[in-house]
């Protein structure tokens, strides 16, 4: 069998999808604003109830850590980012994309990105691998598409597995085990 580059690429996103869905499933409020160190960058609603996430450009060195609620605006946030990017009008900022406000709203918004990027990228060939257009964000360098797909497979396991870790960090040192 000699799949084609596009079909192997998708695979590993159905794959990087797998993982992502098991860490977010189950996934509730209190796991979401759980802070696991002083400082830990998170999700917070302002007074007209819109949730914004921590930022600071540049970034600190060391980054801060982060809570569930960070990463899984961090995930939507991306994701949000490479589809309007990719496939739309490329007119998104970071300050378009807010949090839902609650785990559950947080993961069928999740879910619906994930939707719309598969149902978009289902409609490829391989050809679209070797064109840089679409790959403007994040990458601004000329890079064909292909480089951009194999990137968006490992940056959604990377927030996958963080959110996994957290969530395990939670059940051990969470507030119910005297964490804070």
């Amino acid at each position: 069998m000699d799949p084609s580059r596009l079909a192997v690429l998708r695979h590993q996103a159905h794959v990087a999808w797998t993982l992502c869905e098991y860490h977010l499933d189950g996934l509730g409020d209190a796991e979401c604003r759980w802070e696991p160190a002083e400082g830990a960058w998170t999700v917070r609603a302002t007074r007209s109830g819109v949730w914004h996430a921590d930022w600071v450009e540049p970034e600190p060195d060391p980054v801060p850590a982060t809570t569930i609620g960070w990463l899984t605006w961090h995930l939507g946030f991306w994701m949000s980012m490479v589809y309007d990017h990719a496939f739309a009008e490329r007119r998104l900022t970071r300050q378009d994309i807010t949090w839902p406000g609650s785990a559950d709203a947080t993961v069928e918004w999740i879910r619906g990105c994930h939707r719309r990027w598969t149902g978009a990228v289902e409609s490829l060939v391989d050809a679209d691998l070797d064109d840089p257009a679409r790959a403007d964000w994040p990458y601004r360098d000329g890079r064909p598409f292909g480089y951009f797909l194999a990137w968006y497979s490992v940056e959604l396991t990377k927030n996958a597995a963080e959110i996994g870790q957290l969530r395990t960090l939670y059940r051990v040192a969470g507030p119910s085990a005297g964490g804070r």
